[in-house]
């Protein structure tokens, strides 16, 4: 069950600050609402922890794959239970405001009992959105 999922919002706020907030990984746990933590493991890899539906857990790394200063952060999954891949640009929009957007593609572990995945994954467009409420509200 591979999902993709795009999402925009605009936020008040200068692109490079915007940018620097969403690159420093270990922020999004502030604003991402199912991400726990997330630590830097080397110059562009993340280990992210997520807490789930029904005691789950899920840890992965990620590895980053293209910076774009001030426009654009990509990275994809390189070891871990879930499988994501995608990226965020930032435009920058007359009197201080830009737009954020998210694309990503997460494919579930194999291992998800139908209800776990159902409540992880099916709603993602949903938690994405929250996501970038909070993330308006964190900068």
């Amino acid at each position: 069950m591979k999902s993709q999922i795009t999402k925009s919002i605009i936020v008040n706020g200068e692109v490079p600050v915007l940018y620097d907030a969403w690159r420093n990984f270990e922020n999004h746990p502030q604003f991402m609402e199912q991400i726990t933590a997330v630590t830097t493991d080397g110059p562009d890899t993340n280990r992210w922890v997520m807490e789930g539906p029904l005691n789950s857990r899920f840890e992965w790394t990620t590895k980053t794959t293209r910076l774009e200063p001030n426009r654009r952060v990509a990275w994809k999954t390189i070891d871990g239970d879930v499988k994501t891949s995608g990226q965020v640009t930032f435009t920058e929009l007359p009197q201080g405001q830009a737009e954020v957007t998210v694309t990503f593609q997460t494919i579930p572990p194999d291992n998800l009992t139908e209800r776990v995945a159902a409540e992880l994954f099916e709603n993602g467009d949903t938690q994405l959105e929250k996501d970038l409420r909070s993330f308006k509200a964190f900068i």
